[in-house]
């Protein structure tokens, strides 16, 4: 047998105690403090049989139930508790529809907690007594908030009210209204067959605008798409949207069901029925570029996004639209993988069973690689040691440009960092702060802001001085099978803490400016990615900045896609993404970008099926290194808890 969780058992000790106190309040009539009590107690613990018996208690002093409604008013701001208590109040009164509706907004509120499971609204006799009409908006008040479909946990907290709401529809099968949002709520619910019927019989009895939406929110729900857009559009040429702007909302739903199945052609002509007459419309625009990105995949469309927004900061579909284009796309949204050999041979150590952070094994590389791979290989394995073997030209270890700031420094082939390590309690910040993934760029950027205080030299320290990752269940993933991830995400957000630095500096001027590009412009590594990150995030947020970083984007770009003609470039195909996420470069660079990849995929496809890589045998291991960098893997176990497996 199951038993009570720690939470729980806390939970109900403190609604025991708020009980006793309220108890000795009625018993010093001191009934206003009563009641404050048990509303306190009902929230921790809203099934607590003395909680009932002392509510009980209450309204017997103050005279009876309805003179008890008095001491749990709902004028002002109210507190849930409150609410949830006087629910019970006018249960026990006899005023159903009330003590209905008031429940109906305590699952608004708090869905999760389980205000539907009392013993009143399972009475067999309650749905002959309560008004239809009550019971429906009560469904809507209830529903509109919850999720779609309700995960498992919400949905056994709020089943015993569709259980009613069900039983009432037996009394009252021909209420279009009842019908109608109780297909809403059923829906939720994952029952998508009852939800059709529901709202077929609503629109059945009473064919106009609510029905038709429902009917086909149920058939989309329910499989059947086109269904749904059939009821759909014949509801709005019905209602001419672009006559009644109150039909736009349907409109736009129309033009995203297009978009999901894909064909958004067809969907950009509804939008744009919408915004000849409402420009403004919170959704339309937002829409529109969703649609248009998906037509042709352009990033432009999802800088269009971010720069509605900031025009108008109450659309926040437009967020909503661009944090869902923008998931676990590299850069865009998460930190990219990267390819190098160095990298290829730590996951395979890490993916051996005898492997701890007390392994240790020399790795010989043929050519030189980014310095940071290191940083990966030391995090999670401090004993390993790297040897390159030679250095192709151009000499990644080159700035581009003339620079005053360096973070790395060579021994020959031997990389060292050319800073010191963070203060400690600057480390943790950023540990605290950086992540692989991220909404959107302008949500990263804003995100980063929590760095601005810090000083250069700790956020130039910590890109070659990485803090562990935490100590949760994604840190320890990170840690124990993709530690350059994390070290990509400290160098992001370390560049975008560089980003926030006085920036009360113009930016032509800005110290922040000279800094970023002296790392965009520095040796070839994931700190000049992390830099170029940092500039397209500025973009992102300051148009006024964009000419100037796609300048400094090109340099980059094409010191890359010139070295890759005579010798591996690794960080290539991220730049070319870098740049791809900065879709005010000119097109010409954006075309440069798009080839590089195009023949970077066309080189990692294979002729034939490669043999398989060797696992590391001895203390002195070659890495596997193919001549030119692999394409993208397979999810592995860090993809699947992201979701990517």
């Amino acid at each position: 047998m199951g038993g009570h969780t720690d939470d729980e058992g806390d939970a109900r000790l403190a609604a025991e105690g708020e009980v006793a106190v309220a108890r000795l309040a009625i018993d010093s009539g001191e009934l206003d403090h009563a009641a404050d009590h048990l509303s306190d107690a009902i929230l921790a613990d809203p099934q607590l049989p003395e909680l009932h018996e002392a509510l009980a208690e209450l309204s017997a002093a103050a005279g009876g139930p309805a003179a008890a409604r008095e001491l749990f008013p709902l004028d002002g701001e109210v507190y849930l508790g409150t609410v949830v208590c006087r629910a019970h109040v006018e249960a026990a009164a006899g005023d159903w529809d009330a003590a209905v509706g008031l429940l109906a907004s305590a699952i608004q509120y708090e869905p999760a907690r389980p205000w539907a499971h009392t013993a009143w609204l399972a009475r067999e006799d309650l749905p002959g007594l309560v008004d239809p009409d009550a019971v429906a908006q009560a469904v809507a008040r209830a529903a509109g908030a919850l999720p779609d479909p309700l995960p498992a946990e919400l949905a056994d907290s709020v089943r015993p009210f569709d259980v009613f709401v069900q039983a009432v529809l037996a009394r009252h099968g021909d209420h279009a209204l009842l019908l109608a949002m109780a297909s809403g709520l059923t829906r939720r619910l994952g029952a998508t067959a009852r939800a059709v019927e529901l709202a077929e019989r609503a629109h059945r009895a009473a064919p106009g605008y609510l029905p038709a939406v429902m009917l086909g929110n149920a058939l989309r729900a329910d499989g059947r798409p086109e269904r749904a857009l059939a009821v759909w559009e014949a509801e709005l040429e019905r209602v001419a949207p672009d006559r009644d702007n109150s039909s736009s909302y349907l409109a736009v739903d129309v033009a995203e069901l297009y978009g999901a199945l894909d064909r958004p052609a067809e969907g950009l002509p509804w939008l744009d029925r919408v915004l000849a007459t409402e420009p403004d419309h919170p959704k339309a625009a937002p829409a529109r570029y969703g649609l248009r990105h998906a037509l042709d995949g352009d990033p432009a469309h999802l800088l269009g996004l971010a720069d509605h927004h900031r025009a108008h900061p109450d659309h926040e579909y437009a967020q909503d639209v661009l944090a869902r284009l923008s998931h676990q796309e590299p850069w865009l949204g998460m930190v990219p993988g990267t390819p190098e050999a160095t990298v290829n041979l730590l996951h395979q150590v890490l993916a051996a069973p005898d492997t701890d952070r007390g392994t240790a094994i020399d790795c010989n590389v043929s050519t030189l690689e980014p310095p940071s791979s290191q940083l990966a290989l030391h995090l999670a394995l401090p004993l390993c040691a790297v040897v390159y073997q030679s250095v192709d030209e151009p000499d990644p270890r080159r700035p581009l440009t003339a620079t005053a700031t360096r973070v790395w420094a060579w021994e020959g082939t031997d990389p060292r960092p050319a800073v010191a390590p963070p203060a400690p309690e600057s480390a943790e910040l950023v540990r605290a702060t950086a992540g692989i993934v991220w909404p959107t760029v302008p949500a990263a950027y804003d995100h980063a802001v929590r760095l601005a205080g810090l000083s250069l030299d700790d956020l130039l320290g910590v890109l070659t001085h990485p803090p562990l990752p935490p100590e949760d269940e994604l840190g320890r993933a990170l840690l124990a099978h993709q530690p350059e991830l994390w070290v990509r995400a400290v160098q992001s957000f370390a560049c975008l803490g560089i980003a926030h630095h006085r920036t009360d500096q113009p930016w032509p001027e800005s110290e922040r400016r000279r800094v970023l590009l002296d790392l965009l412009l520095g040796p070839e590594d994931w700190v000049a990615e992390a830099a170029g990150f940092a500039l397209v995030a500025i973009g992102w947020t300051h148009p006024e900045a964009r000419a100037d970083i796609a300048v400094q984007l090109r340099r980059r770009l094409h010191y890359c896609v010139d070295a890759r003609r005579v010798r591996v470039v690794t960080i290539l195909r991220s730049v070319c993404r870098l740049v791809l996420a900065a879709p005010w470069v000119s097109p010409a660079d954006r075309d440069l970008a798009r080839a590089a990849i195009r023949a970077e995929d066309a080189a990692d496809t294979p002729k034939s099926e490669p043999d398989p890589a060797p696992e590391p045998e001895s203390e002195s291991v070659p890495a596997p290194e193919p001549e030119r960098p692999p394409g993208p893997r397979r999810p592995g176990f860090l993809g699947r808890l992201l979701g990517r497996g």
